[in-house]
């Protein structure tokens, strides 16, 4: 399994970003894929997550800012992120779980900044 996420980049405060992260290989139909970011010297979060059949679940730092869905059809999941802020900006990383078995995708940065 292999996980590629793209769509990171360069945003003015107050602007938007769409990220995606597409999964490759034996991908199972239960599975979870979830959103985590690293800012600057600090752990690894997690932003968001969303089962197989829709539900979903946000940190409170993104609650109405950030949405998570995913296209089952292509084995991918895409983090919507409005009004960013400054403390918004880090590395974010893409996971599938399924079957026990965890994946990670390469992160993509986002840097929110005037």
């Amino acid at each position: 399994v292999q996980l590629q996420a793209s769509g990171g980049g360069l945003v003015q405060p107050g602007g938007s970003l769409r990220l995606s992260c597409a999964a490759s290989g034996s991908i199972f139909s239960s599975n979870i894929m979830a959103w985590y970011r690293r800012a600057p010297g600090k752990q690894r979060d997690l932003v968001a997550v969303i089962t197989a059949n829709g539900i979903t679940n946000y940190a409170d730092s993104v609650k109405g800012r950030f949405t998570v869905s995913r296209d089952n059809a292509k084995n991918t999941v895409y983090l919507q992120m409005n009004s960013l802020k400054p403390e918004d900006t880090a590395v974010y990383y893409c996971k599938l779980l399924q079957r026990a078995n965890e994946y990670w995708g390469k992160g993509t940065q986002v840097t929110v900044s005037s």
